[in-house]
């Protein structure tokens, strides 16, 4: 984007330089979660609110920083995927050649298998970082003059009571990848906008199709309207800072160029 009244932003410049912002960030959450000494299993609920209260606003500023990023990447037309070749025993099954019976009793022909082979377990895949804010909450259900809250109040939580962290690790992780590789998951999203500019209706789940609603759903923008997940209208953080810039500069970049 050209300014006619000044010189060109420096669009390089802003990602990395909250990039190396959201770095700093996360290397302090990922010792107060442990992940420098391999994770902790089980965290206090206190560490858990607060590490959650940083890491939300972290993630949809890196997300802010991968849209940038992608603004001027163009993936040219995908291809279609091949479709999956069938198999020797689908083919003679087609053709007639081969005629196969489940659920016959053999007898004593049965009474002897052998032992089943124990599959190897796949190597964990890291976790992927998500390239859409998540849509706002709203509560589908009206309460009909129920009170929302029990008459004789409730229990607060134990702020030291633990809490498993695995998730809470996965998404630090993700986060991490995501900042190290700005420029890959840049190109992720625009793979992915370009599948959405070809079908830009995605189909419905099955939890919508129970619905009154059967018939299909506008897959979502990368960035939802309004304020960013995470978003405090007092700076209590750094990180607070940090996603109103890559907010701006993310609207400012999804602008269309009228030059």
């Amino acid at each position: 984007m050209t300014d006619t009244q000044g010189p060109i932003f420096d669009w390089q410049a802003a990602i990395d330089r909250n990039r190396e912002a959201l770095l700093r960030i996360v290397a302090v959450l990922f010792v107060r979660a442990g992940l420098d000494e391999g994770g902790a299993d089980l965290v206090t609920r206190r560490a858990w609110r607060v590490i959650l209260r940083v890491l939300r606003p972290a993630e949809s500023a890196a997300r802010r920083l991968i849209v940038i990023a992608a603004r001027s990447i163009d993936v040219g037309p995908l291809k279609p995927r091949p479709a999956k070749e069938p198999t020797a025993l689908e083919q003679l099954q087609a053709a007639g050649l081969v005629i196969t019976h489940t659920g016959l009793n053999l007898g004593l022909a049965r009474m002897w298998q052998p032992p089943p082979e124990v599959p190897q377990p796949a190597p964990p895949r890291p976790p992927s970082f998500a390239l859409t804010d998540p849509p706002r909450r709203f509560d589908p259900k009206g309460w009909e003059g129920k009170h929302p809250f029990p008459r004789d109040g409730f229990d607060l939580a134990d702020d030291h009571e633990d809490v498993s962290a695995d998730h809470l690790c996965a998404r630090l992780k993700a986060l991490k990848r995501a900042l190290e590789d700005i420029d890959g998951h840049a190109r992720r999203l625009a793979r992915l906008q370009a599948r959405r500019a070809m079908s830009p209706f995605a189909p419905a789940s099955e939890a919508q199709l129970k619905g009154a609603n059967k018939g299909r759903t506008r897959a979502r923008p990368p960035l939802r309207h309004g304020w960013p997940p995470g978003h405090r209208k007092l700076s209590t953080h750094t990180v607070d800072s940090v996603l109103r810039e890559c907010h701006a500069l993310a609207l400012q970049a999804l602008r269309p160029d009228t030059s």
